[in-house]
């Protein structure tokens, strides 16, 4: 690993601290982990403060994460291993537990553009409805009518499901072509 896990824990911070996964019930666990087996990192005053069941537990956890960054890097190893053996999902899907995981992957891998242009929010089918309806239109126009069979009445059937324009615009080319 290139970085300290305090580095690593100040990194996964802000994703902890949002993560709805973390409840009382398991922030309490990993306070109670750590004040009984690491009295040095967890002091028993200080673990009272961090399970106040009065404070949110996201200001808490808040709390004990930067506690934790001031104890050093042991103190955010050992959170790290309570997090893996009470809260295995989060501890895989932590930030930088899935850039360690694969480093080649950049969905996983923090990104520079963190907002993406849309270029159109209306999905596969709108594609492929106006694709269809360009390759149609190009159909007609580079074969003549005549060599459609049934080219009118095609149009004329096409032009029910279309707004009004559209539908003008092929009925008025099926009558011109039954005048011709």
């Amino acid at each position: 690993m290139t970085d300290s896990f305090r580095e690593q824990l100040l990194e996964d911070t802000v994703f902890l601290r949002a993560e709805q996964r973390l409840d009382t019930e398991l922030v309490d666990k990993l306070i109670l982990q750590l004040n009984r087996i690491y009295p040095q990192i967890l002091t028993d005053k200080e673990a009272t403060r961090f399970r106040n069941l009065d404070v949110p537990t996201s200001v808490r956890l808040g709390e004990l994460l930067t506690h934790l960054q001031g104890k050093g890097d042991e103190a955010c190893r050992e959170f790290y291993r309570a997090l893996h053996l009470h809260v295995e999902e989060v501890y895989y899907s932590l930030p930088t537990r899935l850039r360690l995981r694969d480093p080649l992957n950049p969905l996983t891998s923090p990104q520079i553009h963190s907002q993406g242009s849309v270029l159109n929010d209306r999905g596969p089918l709108f594609f492929l409805g106006c694709f269809g309806f360009a390759v149609g239109i190009a159909f007609l126009y580079y074969y003549d009518e005549a060599k459609v069979s049934g080219g009118s009445r095609a149009l004329g059937m096409a032009a029910l499901g279309l707004k009004r324009k559209a539908q003008e615009v092929l009925i008025w080319y099926t009558e011109e072509g039954i005048m011709k």
